[in-house]
């Protein structure tokens, strides 16, 4: 059954849209969790979460080593008692147009971010979204 983000409902859609920190979870090689604080953004048309930061990065390098099919990760954002988790599966990527869409979608959601050459952009394909918000 394919996920449709844009059939959810519009509290679904502004929870997202709204200013909040997120965590971002990740699984390292011996299987403990690395959990990290991000901004996230979401495109519920196309179902893609995405996460700017340096490709230097400790996430960066424990999703690129997943290789091509990617990081099984979660994105939860909470406030009170509203919260969401997305879960899918993450990739990397340097490609200049991409991270540029991803700072411009970071920008309208949270604030310009500071200039980095290093800059790499976390693609995650949504693949279940939890909460009740």
């Amino acid at each position: 059954m394919e996920l449709r983000l844009s059939e959810r409902s519009g509290d679904f859609a502004d929870f997202w849209t709204e200013r909040h920190l997120c965590v971002l979870s990740t699984v390292r090689a011996d299987g403990t969790v690395h959990a990290v604080p991000v901004g996230v953004t979401v495109d519920l048309k196309t179902g893609i979460a995405r996460v700017i930061c340096s490709g230097s990065s400790h996430k960066a390098r424990l999703i690129r080593a997943a290789g091509a099919e990617g990081a099984a990760v979660a994105v939860t954002q909470t406030e009170g008692r509203r919260w969401s988790t997305l879960e899918g599966r993450a990739v990397v990527s340097d490609d200049p147009e991409k991270v540029a869409d991803a700072v411009r979608r970071y920008a309208e959601r949270y604030r310009e971010p500071r200039v980095n050459p290093e800059r790499v952009v976390l693609e995650i394909t949504i693949t279940k979204a939890l909460g009740n918000a």
